[in-house]
């Protein structure tokens, strides 16, 4: 069943598909005459048939890129309106791949916002509330024009991890640091009109996007009826454009440009370039979605897509679950482009019934985007694009990037060898590396009995070392509750699942549930002084993970929830165990971290934490098992198992048919309905925040 979000009152969150919404004015101006009606479950549907320019001569729908089609509905739909003219209809009409770059008004239908910045929109709201009081006005006229949903993610950090009641002290740490920022967010979720927050501690903006506020198509109130269109959105976050998997065209803006279209005002933009990434073929046995983006972000950053559109076609996005077309989209930033889009399909329905939408929404989404040509089916003809390139999915292999730019992709094959090239230029200034590699007669302790390595210590049963014969790599002692340990460049320090690009897909969150079940029957365990942390963007996420009986074995090596929110892949990873701070800072080690995040860029994750390196949540515990970075995964083990036998990754590795039989068993639709039902009501730290006597101003 469907979950409504409730209609907009001066005390509740909106529905940008409710008869509550702002109704739409300029919309049904209709110069060129393309209102056609849809009869729906819902009732008799108006929407604007793209067709009609076809018939005029202006356009051939079948040549022009998805994400323009969805440009050309919207300028349609507006013509004739303040902002819209019909030459603005006639210039996207009239895209080629040659004759982009003219200047043209965008009307998104909805805006998303985090709480950084979020925050500064709502003290200007608030302001000119009191503005408009001190006027003589009524306050409560002020309101957002397009409706706008805020999530509370981006400050909680991991200040605790590895225990049982990490997430409620991390939550208390964020409410103690936040409770003024807080106090507003929460004034204004019920002052506001058109306007809903999500409070913290509930996910991650794109994941809640993604699973429950988008509506891929709109159904609301015009002049004569109801009018169906698309989804459009702007937000003030960069990966905004994760919802573009689901067929929803939106990316991040500037917080002047959010503020404008809240208040009603177009997004001026150049009409842009389109370049088409055309997918063939289907992941291998051991590649993740992860890895694909990657690679595509690599492939990407070569060929040149900043300030481009890109659109992902070909017969190998019906390979892709929607998933793994959302972690596509998510790193459009990285890979330079404003957004990375998949056209509607049968996928698309089958997520959203998947994530608890109504039947009456699916059905307004299939039937209208057929109507607009824009669901796309294997038999749909190419788009002209202004460039191409190709990707076959079978040639993908586990990969990671690193170690400070996510365009830097190195096969996993290749990560010892990768490390020992970047090591020089990581070490930080007033330290060196010696000559050559230090002797075994330089050691002067063993290591932690669980971690990986290569060779046993003499004389030290079950124990083996992170020393690398051969590495230039330096090793330094330090004192671990009683055990020497030893820490060295290429250390994993921190090992974070983390980011909604990878926590929004079940896939590889199962996978590493089931890799961390298969090593826990091993006998592996975690080295004690890593970092490890699991943020889902969603609590959905330990939903199924807890069903499947796998966060158990996530939680028996160190990866326990501590958060709903951004956490470590923003750089909120909180602070190093002290002695692993000093022995890092004092010795100049390059020790590293490990995510599944989307940026790891320098001094980013932590100041001290020199080599970052993204990758999916699967090979974020394998590689945190061997403890650290600078080894080949195929060719040796990440320990032992209690008997003394070498156990590898290959050994612990799921089956991509034992991941999908777990999804299939583990994710219900009522799943998502139960945990959204309740998205915009936050828990006690929340309800216990104080609001104004007077309700409409904030004093």
């Amino acid at each position: 069943m469907s979950r409504p979000r409730p209609v907009p009152t001066p005390t509740g969150p909106c529905d940008p598909d409710s008869d509550g919404a702002t109704p739409l004015g300029e919309a049904n101006r209709d110069p060129f005459g393309a209102l056609r009606t849809l009869d729906l479950a819902e009732g008799a549907t108006s929407y604007y048939d793209l067709r009609v320019l076809e018939e005029r001569g202006m356009v051939d729908l079948d040549r022009l890129p998805f994400s323009i089609r969805i440009l050309l509905e919207n300028v349609l739909r507006h013509a004739g309106g303040e902002y819209v003219s019909e030459d603005h209809v006639a210039a996207v009409a009239g895209w080629s791949p040659t004759s982009a770059g003219a200047d043209v008004p965008f009307m998104p239908s909805r805006v998303v916002l985090q709480d950084f910045t979020g925050v500064p929109a709502v003290v200007d709201l608030a302001a000119m509330r009191n503005g408009l009081q001190a006027m003589g006005g009524d306050p409560q006229r002020i309101n957002p024009v397009v409706p706008a949903d805020l999530v509370i993610d981006h400050s909680v950090q991991v200040d605790y991890f590895r225990r049982a009641d990490a997430y409620q002290l991390n939550v208390e740490r964020e409410f103690q640091r936040n409770r003024e920022r807080y106090a507003l967010l929460r004034w204004a979720q019920k002052a506001f009109e058109n306007f809903s927050v999500v409070p913290p501690g509930t996910g991650i903006v794109h994941q809640v996007n993604l699973e429950y506020l988008a509506s891929v198509v709109h159904r609301r109130p015009g002049a004569d009826g109801h009018v169906a269109f698309p989804d459009t959105l702007v937000g003030t976050d960069s990966h905004t454009t994760m919802i573009n998997g689901l067929g929803v065209v939106g990316w991040g803006v500037g917080g002047i440009e959010a503020e404008a279209v809240l208040l009603g005002q177009p997004y001026y933009m150049l009409l842009p370039e389109v370049v088409g990434m055309k997918l063939t073929g289907q992941l291998p046995e051991g590649a993740t979605a992860t890895d694909l983006v990657l690679r595509t972000t690599e492939l990407l950053r070569a060929h040149g897509v900043v300030g481009r559109f890109v659109e992902f076609y070909g017969a190998g996005l019906s390979n892709l679950s929607l998933p793994d077309k959302a972690t596509l989209a998510n790193m459009a930033p990285e890979y330079g482009a404003t957004i990375g889009f998949f056209p509607v399909d049968r996928e698309t329905l089958r997520y959203m019934a998947g994530t608890g939408r109504s039947p009456e929404l699916i059905e307004r989404v299939e039937k209208v985007s057929r109507a607009l040509s824009l669901f796309r089916t294997d038999d749909t003809p190419d788009p002209e694009f202004t460039s191409t390139l190709e990707l076959d999915l079978s040639t993908i292999e586990p990969s990671l990037a690193g170690p400070k730019r996510p365009q830097d992709r190195i096969a996993m094959a290749h990560m010892r060898d990768a490390f020992d090239e970047h090591l020089p230029a990581l070490v930080p200034g007033g330290f060196e590396l010696p000559d050559g590699p230090e002797t075994d007669e330089s050691r002067t302790s063993e290591s932690w009995a669980g971690e990986g390595g290569d060779v046993p210590v003499a004389g030290a049963t079950g124990v083996r070392s992170a020393r690398r014969t051969g590495s230039r790599n330096r090793y330094r002692t330090l004192d671990w509750d009683g055990t020497e340990i030893e820490i060295g460049d290429g250390s994993i320090v921190i090992a974070a699942i983390t980011s909604c690009t990878n926590t929004s897909n079940p896939s590889v969150m199962i996978g590493a549930g089931l890799l961390a079940r298969n090593a826990v029957a091993k006998g592996l365990t975690m080295a004690p002084w890593i970092k490890t942390s699991m943020a889902p963007g969603s609590k959905v996420v330990t939903d199924y993970l807890e069903g499947s009986g796998l966060l158990g074995d996530l939680e028996a090596l160190g990866f326990g929830v501590v958060g709903y929110g951004c956490t470590t892949c923003i750089g909120n990873s909180g602070p190093l165990p002290p002695a692993i701070h000093e022995l890092v800072q004092n010795e100049g080690l390059v020790v590293t971290s490990v995510l599944s995040g989307n940026r790891n860029f320098e001094a980013r994750i932590h100041p001290l934490v020199r080599g970052n390196y993204l990758a999916s949540p699967m090979l974020v515990v394998a590689f945190a098992l061997a403890g650290r970075i600078d080894i080949d995964l195929y060719n040796e083990p990440l320990g032992r198992a209690a008997d003394g036998t070498p156990v590898f990754l290959a050994d612990i590795w799921p089956t991509q048919a034992e991941i999908r039989d777990t999804v299939a068993a583990s994710l219900r639709p009522e799943m998502y309905e139960e945990r959204y039902a309740e998205v915009f009501e936050g828990e006690e730290h929340w309800q216990a925040l104080p609001l104004p006597e007077e309700g409409a101003l904030y004093d």
